[in-house]
């Protein structure tokens, strides 16, 4: 819950429109999304069981990291 409410955050300072959702991760890998955010021990544990891009973040409470690991990801979405 906490990394949604960041990753909303970074999404609203770039005026970006998007639906964040929860995850568990048995269901993530198969769920219809365009990108998923977790950590690198959980993305590490999916990377084989998904083609979704996977943002991996070290630290759920630093923003400029989801920024920096995220933001180009999901902006090239919007191309």
């Amino acid at each position: 819950m906490l990394l949604k409410m960041k990753v909303e955050e970074v999404l609203k300072k770039h005026s970006i429109d998007a639906k964040v959702e929860t995850s568990d991760v048995g269901s993530a890998p198969s769920a219809a999304c365009d990108v998923i955010f977790t950590s690198y021990e959980l993305g590490e544990k999916m990377k084989s069981q998904t083609e979704t891009p996977i943002v991996m973040v070290r630290n759920f409470m630093d923003t400029d990291e989801i920024e920096s690991a995220g933001l180009g990801v999901v902006k090239g979405l919007l191309e």
